[in-house]
């Protein structure tokens, strides 16, 4: 069983103004691309031959950093493309937004703490809603790395590595985060996966 590229879920221009055409070429036909590639290579013939991404993903961290890389990468966009749709942002739907509230004192206050998140990931990596022990939480990892491979549930995730923004807003990581947080979200693919953590 090979990994392969899935298919965005909108058109190349679908995300605009917030994210071009031109980045959404770049990062999915060939960043996102080449961690498939790559991984395919590297599982060939390996103990991960033939398991699922999570499994690879869970089974390679801390032991093989190539194949973790490629296949942490993977897994992640699979979901960032989710994460995000044509005129996103917006209301949040009912259960999530009242578990936003609860946790982080406002959904203000969440945007607030992600957006901080992925503002100080100091060089490449990501920002995070997770749901950990019965409670939301935010946090921020290096590189491939993704809350799976902490043990926790990913429910938001914006990717922080510069292909993901430099196109459209070259150094200003935080415009992109605002952009991303008010504009991008696909809220209810974050709360499907908030109700199956549940």
């Amino acid at each position: 069983m090979s990994f392969s590229l899935p298919d965005l879920p909108y058109a190349y221009d679908g995300l605009g103004p917030y994210m071009s055409g031109e980045t959404l070429e770049f990062h999915h036909d060939k960043h996102h691309q080449t961690y498939v590639d790559n991984l395919n290579k590297l599982v060939d013939g390996t103990e991960f031959a033939g398991k699922d991404l999570e499994d690879v993903v869970k089974g390679s961290f801390g032991k093989n950093q190539g194949v973790f890389n490629n296949a942490g990468q993977h897994w992640n966009h699979i979901h960032f493309w989710n994460w995000m749709k044509p005129n996103g942002g917006g209301a949040i739907p009912g259960s999530l937004e009242k578990q936003l509230a609860a946790d982080f004192g406002s959904v203000d206050a969440f945007k607030e703490e992600f957006k901080q998140a992925g503002a100080t990931q100091f060089g490449s990596g990501w920002c995070w809603l997770v749901w950990d022990n019965g409670k939301l939480a935010t946090m921020k990892t290096p590189n491939a790395e993704n809350p799976l491979a902490h043990g926790k549930t990913a429910l938001l995730g914006c990717d922080v590595w510069e292909h993901s923004y430099y196109i459209d807003y070259r150094n200003a990581r935080p415009k992109y985060l605002d952009a991303f947080v008010n504009n991008l979200v696909n809220w209810e693919y974050v709360a499907e996966l908030f109700e199956k953590a549940k």
